[in-house]
């Protein structure tokens, strides 16, 4: 296992917590994402995730629904990800 793999592995083990909201739908969606996708993901896009988890709950709640959208296109594109991720 490289040095930089063992640093993703300890950031998605911080994130964990992070994806820990007020609501477990969202919870599970997120843990969902992080698990399936997160360490293959590119650096860009699990920096845009860090990012993701900034947002307050409803409003990223609302994303995940397709109530309303990132107006960030990188954001959003994760979103639609997030939301895809099985």
């Amino acid at each position: 296992m490289s040095e930089d793999s063992i640093d993703v592995s300890a950031l998605q083990r911080k994130l964990r917590w992070q994806c820990r909201r007020g609501m477990k739908e969202l919870d599970l969606v997120l843990v969902r994402y992080l698990d399936t996708h997160f360490i293959a993901a590119s650096a860009s896009e699990r920096h845009n995730f860090v990012r993701l988890l900034e947002t307050e709950d409803d409003q990223l709640w609302a994303w995940i629904l397709g109530r309303s959208h990132p107006q960030d296109a990188q954001l959003d594109a994760l979103v639609q990800r997030v939301r895809s991720a099985d």
